[in-house]
This record gives structure tokens, C-alpha cells and sequence, in this order.
């Protein structure tokens, strides 16, 4: 039976169940080069500074539980650069393959479209063919390799950066 996933957006009371999923990664692996972990306050500050600028900041959920978060960020400060955004997606240890990523980001793409977003870029630290693969079916190109660019648990990273143009 398949599970029953919701997509909606983030508010402030996830962060808990959000710290809980991103602290995996920040801990056991390079996906993220963040070293220390998060505490739920400071996740709900980045929550609502995302959905501040304004942003999409979602999640999936399964019973009431979040399984998945996906969110855009501003690419960069400058003016030039505001129909321009990065997106990150993670999800619950135990939840890849399964689709929810894909599902997730298809939203996010859907609601930076709504949003007038022009171009989305993701960064993608090396090695991770999941999430190279999940660029690659959702019609992002890889624009740039960017060599040890990233040091963590003892050894340089590199990291691969993708883009889609939404709306061309």
C-alpha cells in the first residue's frame, strides 16, 4: 500500500520535525557543508526569513509527520539576480526513493513559476547520484563543476551546480 504523502507549506511549528531531518545530514554526511547542528528556533527564523522574501518553503507529511522539506533561497544579493533562486530539498532518512523528492520539488517548481522566477538552481555536493539523478528528470542542466570546493570530514568536496529556466 502506497503511503499517503501531503505537500504544504512550512510554518514555524515544523521546525522541530525539519531540525530533525536536516541534523542527519549535517552530522553523517556532506550534502551539506553545515557542520554544527540546528536547533529548532533557528530553523523557524530561516523558515520565515524564506517565506519573507516571499519564498516557498514546503513540506510533505505522512500522518502528521514531516517526511520532506523543499525551499528556495535567493541565488544572490544583488538586484539583477531576483528572478533567480536555489533550491534545496531533503528528506527523512528512510523516505528516498519513493518519489516524495520528485513530488516536492515538482511543488517547488510549480510555486517559483506562480512566484515569477525565471531561473532555479540547485548545488549538488559530490558524490550524490540521487539528487544528480533527480536534477537530471526534473529538466535541470548541469552548468558548472566546481573542484574541493568543500572540506568536511577530513576530505575536499566538489560540487556540481544545475539550473532549469522556467520561464523562458
Amino acid at each position: 500500500m502506497k503511503e499517503q504523502v501531503s505537500i504544504r507549506p512550512a510554518t514555524s511549528a515544523d521546525a522541530e520535525q525539519i531540525v530533525e531531518i536536516y541534523n542527519h545530514y549535517v552530522l553523517n554526511t556532506t550534502i551539506t557543508f553545515e557542520e554544527e547542528p540546528v536547533d529548532a528556533p533557528e530553523m523557524a527564523r530561516r523558515i520565515l526569513d524564506v517565506r519573507s522574501i516571499p519564498l516557498p518553503w514546503l513540506i510533505a507529511t505522512s500522518d502528521s509527520a514531516v517526511i520532506g522539506y523543499a525551499y528556495a533561497s535567493k541565488w544572490r544579493a544583488r538586484a539583477a539576480y531576483k528572478f533567480s533562486a536555489e533550491a534545496t530539498v531533503y528528506l527523512r532518512a528512510g523516505q528516498v526513493h519513493k518519489g516524495i523528492g520528485s513530488e516536492l520539488y515538482r511543488h517547488l517548481i510549480a510555486a517559483l513559476q506562480v512566484a515569477g522566477v525565471h531561473a532555479v538552481i540547485g548545488g549538488v555536493a559530490l558524490p550524490n547520484d540521487a539528487s544528480l539523478r533527480l536534477h537530471e528528470k526534473l529538466g535541470f542542466e548541469k552548468v558548472a563543476h566546481f573542484r574541493e570546493v568543500g572540506f568536511k570530514f577530513g576530505r575536499w568536496i566538489d560540487v556540481t551546480y544545475w539550473e532549469r529556466i522556467l520561464n523562458p
